[in-house]
């Protein structure tokens, strides 16, 4: 059930994030009386799950049907043959909307100021077709006839620009209102730096730094931190000189490199934190059938040692199993105060099939509660936080170490909590709005940045872009995203498969 409910998760989030920014496009291109063709949750080639739309003041819907005829009639020269392109291929113009008015009663290419509602079955996202706009919906050979009025190529360069805009807008609109949710029903609960009982366990860059494990961090660059996602984020994206830390009874100062940030990134353990909270090892609960289940490990039950050497710390017991994957150890626990031994045999990954009790159950945390007037002002600003931590992140996108990084729908699948949790849900859905938001501002072509870029231009330079350039620009557009796309995935797949 855990990696069903990540996946459950992830698709339920970007489904309502690619209904919300479609719907941005829409509510903007209806105030201009822009029409909009369709309106699509996941793309549809071919065929639709579902579609729907208002033709003669009734509602029609197809299940699992073809899609419908594009409304085009071939382009006539005057001797009545149908014109070709140099490529030989015929070419055509949008029906006019009297000759709409021919077509049958139930025919779904009438009533052009109604929109086609529908799911698809390719669940890469979705789009909003806005007539007389050329995207990755249509071509610039659909707009061979006269501009109309009613398309989006007829409005004035600032309408064009806030239908764009519309999508960016409500995603990062949407984030503000989700985590202003999040902290009104659930407030702040989190365990302050000062309170890391045992201090905190480093990842290898770190401790090439010349942190120690067990370590308590007591400030950076002179400056209390209160929390441990601020204190990650402080240290690799806004560039921490020096960390003072609790050693024994000595207060030590680390000078991190000027590399740091980027040796965190490239560090093949990159999913491991920079740094967590230090604890025992404790277990919470027993997996039935595996190893420690046949052992008779209970929940309760704290591990001490392997191989008659002692051992304090969870992460230290992680890298022990590792060590000793597929071997014998012998493991001894603590059971009411009793001191027992057991042999156990580990899987080939280094697992017993136990889950350890989290930090929360040795240190003490804290949890603020907010009024509705207080969650505003709190949400707002942690949706700025979050897009400003985002941007700072991305520099590492073009550097050789960010490259390797990169992440797909795996890597997106797995932030999201193997048990489900509606904070954890729209906490997760409210960062993914705000990336949305900013990955859909970047000016590539095929993006909302793109057309954005492209607007500006012509309202400094008072010259349009032609349909074709457009046409052009966005298929180069798509297939640096489709890249992209099969880059990050195919990361995914090699770290599966390691």
């Amino acid at each position: 059930m855990g990696v069903t409910n990540q996946i459950v998760g992830l698709l339920l989030s970007l489904s309502i994030l690619v209904i919300v920014h479609e719907f941005g496009h829409y509510c903007f291109a209806r105030l201009f009386k822009t029409r909009v063709e369709k309106f699509y949750m996941f793309f549809n080639p071919w065929f639709s799950l579902v579609r729907m739309k208002k033709i003669g003041g009734r509602w029609h819907f197809k299940f699992f049907a073809s899609n419908v005829e594009a409304a085009l009639v071939p382009l006539k020269d005057a001797n009545g043959n149908t014109i070709k392109d140099e490529n030989g291929k015929d070419q055509f113009r949008a029906m006019t909307d009297e000759e709409r008015k021919t077509l049958p009663q139930d025919d779904w290419r009438r009533d052009p100021d109604n929109t086609e509602w529908g799911i698809g079955w390719l669940p890469f996202g979705g789009y909003c077709s806005i007539a007389g706009m050329v995207d990755e919906t249509k071509e610039a050979g659909a707009l061979q006839s006269e501009p109309q009025t009613w398309e989006f190529r007829t409005k004035p360069a600032w309408q064009r620009l806030l239908i764009i805009l519309g999508g960016v807008l409500v995603n990062f609109v949407t984030a503000l209102v989700l985590y202003t949710v999040v902290l009104y029903s659930w407030g702040e609960e989190f365990i302050p730096v000062k309170n890391a009982t045992y201090g905190f366990h480093f990842s290898n860059v770190a401790l090439d730094a010349g942190f120690q494990n067990g370590d308590k961090i007591v400030s950076l660059d002179g400056q209390d931190v209160r929390d441990v996602g601020t204190l990650i984020t402080t240290m690799v994206i806004d560039g921490t000189k020096s960390v003072q830390v609790e050693r024994g009874n000595d207060i030590v100062e680390i000078i991190l490199p000027e590399d740091f940030g980027k040796s965190v990134v490239a560090q093949s353990e990159s999913r491991v934190p920079v740094c967590q909270f230090d604890m025992p090892f404790v277990i919470d609960s027993v997996l039935p059938g595996l190893t420690a289940y046949e052992a008779g490990l209970k929940k309760g039950d704290s591990l001490v040692a392997i191989n008659d050497s002692t051992i304090f710390s969870f992460f230290d017991f992680q890298s022990q199993f590792v060590e000793y994957k597929g071997d014998s150890i012998k493991l001894s626990y603590i059971r009411e105060d009793s001191l027992y031994d057991v042999e156990i045999l580990l899987s080939d990954k280094g697992q017993i099939g136990v889950a350890p009790k989290p930090p929360y159950a040795f240190l003490k945390s804290e949890k603020v509660e907010y009024s509705l007037l207080e969650s505003v002002p709190k949400g707002i600003a942690k949706g700025l936080n979050t897009l400003s931590s985002y941007v700072k992140q991305f520099k590492f996108v073009f550097s050789k170490e960010g490259a390797t990084q990169l992440g797909g729908f795996g890597t997106l699948g797995s932030i999201f909590p193997k048990t489900w949790n509606w904070e954890m849900f729209w906490s997760m859905t409210a960062f993914l709005s705000m990336a949305l938001a900013f990955m859909n501002f970047l000016p590539i072509p095929a993006l909302d940045g793109g057309y954005i870029l492209f607007i500006l231009v012509e309202m400094i330079t008072r010259k349009k872009p032609s349909d074709k350039f457009l046409s052009y620009a966005n298929t180069v557009g798509f297939a640096l995203l489709l890249a992209l796309l099969i880059w990050a995935n195919g990361l995914d797949v090699l770290r599966a498969l390691r």
